[in-house]
Order: structure tokens, then sequence, then C-alpha cells
């Protein structure tokens, strides 16, 4: 007997809802003109469907928002504070954690106290301010993903992995004491949300441990990376979420987390560390940049809506629909044509800016082209992650990133499958007319992560 396929629902119900503005073609014109064509620069008010980003645009649940109810505001020692590190070791299980205002700001300290000038950073791929705040401490971020991870075409499962052989020959060539950490991300946000497998890491672990040197963490979208593991690699199925989440940390020796993803809130995140000495710093560090060690620059109700919150990201019914309304506008696309980035990774779609756009040279921006072109037809924002994201080097050249590529992120519980079609079908609309596109020409240029605050002109 054949066995029918069963539709999925989401694990929630609406409550409340947002009214949503739709602009006309001429408001979007003047819009996108007024912001220099960069998504960035849009006012939220012009947006009608905004994909710019899952970082802190996700829809909190009732728990949260009671939760919220309960914030201690007291400058030390908030009751919210000693929660959110309770829930955080035991779903993550490192030792020690320090909050932080979002990601960066644990990027910022950890910097500070592990890197020194001349070393090199191997990584999985750059991140832009995991990158940044390396080199403004000294350092050189080395990129050691697979080569996989750079074609958008490979439909290898595990295209976070790193390239052990790449990392043994930087290890000959510059030593292990130049070496202060590896840069782990799961689910490679610049690869395309690729995750990295539990076999990959547990090797890179052993590795690691005979040259004495730390792995560092950015799970700010762990638990998407652990739902892949669960469905792609051999071994766990029958295993949670939540259980592979513990066992990926347990193979790292400290991370930084943006809590504005997986954990389901609007701001927020933390340092979190197994080294007592490395805490001692950075629990000292903390008060300089953010505030004390007990608030790090949050209020209580926001360390407590981000406790409730990681509980959350963990449930399997949650990020079986997270992931699952990714992956179907993903096959939406891929339907009518769209070169995406395969396999369709956890938090969003990434378009092949070069393949859609190929009579664009890369120097004249075809993803920061094709973001302005998606937002003009319906009013959608997306974000470009290539050259423009990409920067200059210490020199002031081009950073060319092999991967050229224009994100659909997808914030958690906050679209319906609907949207999803809406968003779809104006790709396709553009697509249809790819070929009377013009590239863009950059006009201004700020110092640092310049992707955020250049602004450009379409080439007459």
């Amino acid at each position: 007997m054949k066995t029918i396929k069963r539709s999925w629902a989401e694990p929630y119900k609406i409550k409340m809802v947002e009214l949503l503005k739709m602009n006309s073609s001429a408001q979007r014109k003047k819009a996108m003109k007024d912001a220099g064509y960069n998504t960035f620069l849009l006012k939220s008010d012009d947006v009608y469907i905004d994909l710019l980003t899952d970082s802190g645009t996700s829809a909190m649940s009732d728990h949260q928002w009671s939760g919220m109810m309960m914030g201690d505001e007291a400058y030390a020692g908030s009751r919210n504070f000693y929660n959110l590190e309770r829930v955080a070791k035991e779903v993550y299980g490192y030792k020690y954690l320090i909050p932080t205002h979002q990601g960066r700001g644990a990027e910022n300290i950890l910097s500070k106290i592990l890197i020194k000038k001349g070393d090199i950073i191997p990584g999985n791929m750059y991140f832009t301010t995991t990158r940044l705040h390396q080199e403004l401490a000294g350092g050189k971020f080395e990129d050691i993903i697979i080569d996989s991870a750079h074609d958008p075409e490979n439909e290898f499962p595990f295209k976070g992995n790193v390239d052990l052989n790449k990392l043994e020959k930087l290890i000959k060539k510059h030593g292990a004491d130049k070496i202060p950490y590896i840069s782990i991300a799961t689910s490679v946000n610049m690869a395309g949300g690729q995750p990295i497998s539990m076999k990959n890491l547990k090797e890179l672990r052993a590795l690691t441990k005979k040259h004495n040197i730390l792995i560092i963490h950015d799970m700010t979208r762990v638990a998407e990376n652990a739902f892949f593991i669960q469905q792609k690699e051999k071994g766990y199925e029958m295993r949670s979420v939540k259980e592979i989440v513990k066992e990926i940390c347990s193979y790292t020796d400290g991370a930084t987390m943006s809590a504005k993803k997986d954990a389901l809130v609007n701001i927020g995140g933390f340092l979190t560390i197994n080294d007592w000495n490395i805490y001692e710093e950075a629990r000292n560090m903390v008060v300089v940049y953010e505030g004390l060690h007990t608030y790090g620059g949050l209020a209580g109700r926001d360390m407590e809506a981000m406790a409730i919150g990681i509980g959350e990201s963990v449930s399997d019914d949650h990020i079986r629909a997270r992931v699952g309304q990714v992956i179907y506008l993903g096959e939406k696309m891929l339907s009518y044509g769209i070169p995406i980035v395969k396999p369709i990774g956890g938090h969003g779609i990434f378009i092949d800016a070069k393949k859609f756009l190929p009579h664009i040279s890369q120097d004249n921006f075809p993803a920061q082209t094709l973001a302005a072109e998606i937002y003009l037809d319906s009013g959608v924002r997306t974000m470009e992650r290539g050259i423009v994201s990409a920067g200059r080097k210490t020199n002031g050249e081009n950073y060319y990133p092999k991967l050229e590529l224009v994100r659909f992120t997808i914030p958690r519980r906050v679209y319906t499958q609907a949207h999803m079609d809406v968003i779809a079908e104006s790709t396709r609309s553009v697509f249809e007319r790819k070929n009377k596109i013009k590239g863009m020409q950059m006009i201004y240029e700020p110092k640092y992560l310049r992707f955020f605050q250049a602004r450009f002109e379409k080439i007459k």
C-alpha cells in the first residue's frame, strides 16, 4: 500500500497580527533611490515583506512575553541572569557565561582576549563582523572550509565542513602557537546556511587536541545545524535536536552567541567558555564595553525572554517547521528555474546572482543590483551577500568571493506560506526580465562593513 505524504503545519497559532503596508511601484522607486539602492537604508515602513535578516526579527511566544513581565531590573545580580545562566548550561553545556548586548559584543571581547598581532584564525568561511573583529585585534582570517562550499550547484549535504588538510597546512606553515583558536560556525551563513557534520566536528576536535588549539563556536544557528544532522547524518535519526545541540557544543571550547537568531529574541547575546582564565578576563572586559557581568548591556526582561527562547529553539516541532518553511520557499524557487544555492540551507534562500545576472560583472555588483530589483518589483526586502559584503583586504583591495549571493532570510514564526508564494512569484517576475537589468556603481563607501551603509546608483 502506497504511503500518502501528509502536510505539516506550524506548531503554533496566531494571537496578534501586525498590519502590513503595500506601497505603489512609484513609491518603491522613490524609496529605493532615496536609500542609494541599498536595502539596509530603506525605512521599514516602506517594506512589505522583510527578509533582510532573521536577526532580532522573529516572533516571540506568549511564554516569552509573559517572562518579560518578570524582569528583575536590578543593576547587579538580577535573577534573570541566573536563570539564563542555568538554561544555557543545561542546553549547551559550557561552564561559564557572560551576557552581551548581541553577538558582536561577544566577538569583540573574545578577539581582544585571544588574538595578538600576527595571529592566524582559521575558520569555515568568514563572517563579516567576526572577521573584522579578528582583523582589528591584529589577526588574519584564513578560510579552511571544504571547496564544495564555494560551489552553489554542489549538493553535498554538509558544505559547512572543515577541510582538515587545509588546516594542517596552516599549522605546519605558521605553527600552532600562532593559531589562538579555530573559528567554527554551525549553519555557515555566507555559504548559504550550510551545516557542518558531527563526524567532521569530531575529527576537527581530535586534530586540535593534538596541537593544543581551541575551537570557538559561532553557535547563533546551532539548532538549525542540529536539525540537518538529525535528518541527514547516519546514527542521529532517533536523536532529539536538543541532544544533538549539546553534543555539537561538547566538541568545542567556547562560543559566541547572537541570541537574536536561534533563541528567538529581539536583542541579546552572550559569550560562553569552559576555561576559567578566559572567563575571568572576559568578566573584567565586559564591564568596560557592555555592562556589569550579570547584565552585559541587557535589561533583565531581555535575559528572561532569552532563557525561555533557548528552550523553545531546541524543540523538534519548532525547528522542523522553521526549516520546513525555508525548504518550501526554496523548492518553489527551483520550480521556477531560479538559480539558488543547493542544498537548501537552514535560515534562508540564497540566489546565485552570477547565474541570475550573468551579463553583470562582479565589479558592477550583481547581487546588490538584484536585491534592489526584487524590492522594486514587490516591496520584498532581501540583502546582498557578495562582493559588497566581502569588503576590502587590509591593503585596500577588494575581496572577490566566489559566491555572489542575494539572501532571502526568513524570520522565525513571522510569515505564512502565502507570503512565501508572493516572494517566489516576485523573484520569478524579475527573472523573466533579467536581460534588461543593468548593474550599479558605488558612490559612497564607509570605512568598515560597507554593506550596511554604502550607496549606489544605476549604470545609465
